[in-house]
């Protein structure tokens, strides 16, 4: 199995359980590995062959900036959602964290794989 993945991409969205966190935006930072197959892209050198991470990062920056979630649960599992179902992959591991939400802490966040790993 190949993984093609995206690193720390930091989006503006309204997220929080708090009256504050409402009324606000904030960063998210996210990780993704998605499994692909690149071989084929590789060998034609060719994008439409590859899993195009940029259209990916494009429309997860789209949807998160939309959003207007309570949980990073709520919104980790929809984002995993988007790339299953629109981009055609079987599995991916996505890591969503909200820096400065806990003192002490440089982040929290949760960790999800969805899918069957190839």
């Amino acid at each position: 199995m190949d993984i093609v993945y995206i690193r720390d991409l930091k989006v503006d969205t309204v997220i929080g359980i708090f009256d504050w966190e409402r009324r606000i935006r904030q960063t998210v930072s996210l990780d993704l590995e998605m499994a692909a197959d690149i071989r084929r892209g590789a060998a034609t050198d060719s994008i439409e062959d590859a899993l195009d991470y940029k259209a990916v990062g494009k429309r997860l920056i789209a949807f998160i900036q939309a959003s207007e979630f309570q949980l990073v649960e709520t919104l980790s599992e929809r984002c995993a959602q988007i790339v299953i179902e629109e981009f055609g992959v079987p599995w991916c591991r996505l890591r969503l964290s909200k820096p400065g939400a806990l003192r002490g802490a440089q982040d929290v966040g949760v960790i999800i794989e969805r899918g069957e790993r190839p």
